[in-house]
C-alpha cells in the first residue's frame, strides 16, 4: 500500500534580486541642411586722367614820364652828375664774343 506523503509548508527563503541587462540600437538621424551662394564681385575702376599743359607768359609794361626842372642823381647812369645825354645804346654788329 502506498501511503500518500505529507507536504509540509513552504519554506520561503529572501529574494535574491538579480539585473538582467538588455540593449537596444536605436539610430536618431540629425540632418543639418546646408546651401552655398556663390557670390561673383565685379569691381570697376574708373580712373579719369586730367592731362595738362602749361605756358609761361612774360608780360613787360614801360611808362615814359617827362621830368622838366629836375636831374637824375649823380652816378645814375646817364653819362655822370646830371642828365648829360642820352644813354648809347649797344651796336649791332658782332659782339664781343664774336656773335
Amino acid at each position: 500500500m502506498h501511503c500518500r506523503p505529507k507536504v509540509m509548508a513552504p519554506i520561503v527563503h529572501p529574494t535574491k534580486c538579480c539585473v538582467q541587462n538588455n540593449y537596444s540600437e536605436t539610430i536618431v538621424p540629425h540632418i543639418h541642411p546646408q546651401h552655398t551662394t556663390t557670390v561673383n564681385h565685379d569691381f570697376y575702376k574708373h580712373q579719369h586722367y586730367f592731362p595738362q599743359t602749361q605756358s609761361v607768359e612774360n608780360e613787360v609794361t614801360h611808362q615814359h614820364f617827362n621830368v622838366y626842372g629836375q636831374a637824375p642823381a649823380p652816378g645814375f647812369g646817364f653819362g655822370g652828375p646830371g642828365f648829360g645825354g642820352p644813354r648809347p645804346r649797344p651796336g649791332f654788329g658782332p659782339g664781343p664774343f664774336g656773335r
